[in-house]
């Protein structure tokens, strides 16, 4: 089973993570419900409202992620310079606002007999905080199960990487509020500090060492092989801690999660669709239109869960809310994939031309329908 996931493009972990979040909320619940002096003991350790033990375990999780990410490929932008415009639009243009119109639909209207108003307005912070945040890493995961282009796929994360230096701050700001949510401004930006500009600048110079010293074969093939897994380990076990923390709420409204739930899945449906259909117009070939899309449907939830809690507290309805992200997200990614790999016949066949490249170890996917 394990080299058959391989060979389709996804671990074992990370195709069953819905699964794995399920069995760590009901551990986190459990331990929060009769263990309480765990949470409550890790609870102490804070500096400037940021978790220690949770940041300890996001960058635990987001350092492996920014090791992959190959910033000297930003010199090719102008290769495929239609799809990342689409990209760069939907991403940061549309899909934040979007996610706000949508969740606000649905928490302050459809579902308000049963989410109070105060509950509904946390709500919506968590949901604008994934919205904000497009996929940095899974996306190469659903760019390989569609046969994307490597080479593009490689210029959109680390365009977009370098996107949300600058862009999500003032984004969630102006969301937030205009949801009437005041978020302090240093809060905020001790949180993307803490949380992509450090393990941003870690992964960075862990690549450029390593690579000088041992090669870029070695890098791929013997260096990042040995932190398979701390993604999703340090993802589980900062989720059990999570809800460790969240217990209470959750028991006293297990319906919310799934209200939660019905505008991040409208939303990610929506998302995809306004991007696969829009590089379908643009005549894009397909192993550029679906990473397009797939990466404006897919979020970075590891910073919004991190941001969720600096900005409001393990225990908050925002931090659920980023969470119900977490166990939406692969099942529905899932989906999206199959969708675009039966609907790949809707755009142009691309032919492949193989080049050298000092950069990337296997062969570069050149299109001649895009210039």
């Amino acid at each position: 089973m394990a080299n058959k996931n391989k060979a389709t493009g996804i671990s074992f972990f990370n195709k069953y993570l819905s699964v794995w979040v399920i069995l760590c909320m009901a551990a986190g619940v459990l331990i929060g419900r009769y263990l309480p002096a765990i949470p409550g003991f890790l609870g102490r350790f804070e500096y400037a409202n940021i978790s220690i033990p949770t940041a300890i375990l996001i960058w635990v999780m987001i350092y492996p992620m920014m090791m992959k990410v190959d910033f000297q490929s930003i010199k090719n932008v102008g290769k495929n310079p239609k799809g990342l415009y689409l990209t760069w639009i939907v991403n940061w243009l549309i899909k934040p606002f979007t996610m706000y119109a949508i969740a606000s639909f649905f928490l302050f209207i459809v579902f308000k007999n049963l989410i109070t108003p105060e509950l509904a307005t946390e709500y919506l912070a968590g949901a604008v905080l994934l919205g904000a945040a497009p996929c940095t890493a899974m996306v190469f995961v659903w760019s390989t199960l569609t046969k994307g282009s490597p080479a593009y796929t490689v210029v959109q994360v680390a365009t977009n990487n370098l996107i949300i230096l600058v862009a999500f701050i003032p984004i969630v700001k102006l969301l937030l509020g205009v949801s009437n949510v005041t978020v302090p401004w240093d809060t905020l930006i001790l949180s993307v500090v803490l949380f992509v500009v450090i393990p941003l600048a870690g992964g960075i110079l862990t690549r450029v060492r390593v690579i000088k010293k041992k090669g870029l074969k070695y890098f791929e093939k013997k260096f990042l092989p040995k932190f398979n897994g701390a993604t999703t380990a340090g993802l589980l076990l900062m989720l059990v801690l999570l809800f460790s923390f969240q217990g209470e709420t959750i028991l006293n409204n297990p319906l919310h999660i799934l209200l939660i739930a019905v505008p991040l899945t409208i939303q990610t449906f929506f998302i995809f669709f306004i991007a696969y259909g829009a590089a379908r117009l643009m005549k894009l070939p397909f192993n550029i239109a679906a990473p397009a899309g797939l990466i404006g449907a897919s979020n970075f939830f590891e910073l919004a869960v991190a941001v969720a809690i600096a900005l409001f507290g393990m225990n908050s309805p925002a931090a659920l809310a980023t969470t119900v992200g977490v166990l939406t997200e692969v099942p529905l990614m899932l989906l999206l994939v199959y969708i675009a790999n039966k609907t790949s016949h809707w755009f142009p066949k691309q032919a492949p031309l193989y080049r050298e490249s000092k950069h990337l170890s296997k062969p570069i996917t050149t299109q001649i329908t895009e210039s």
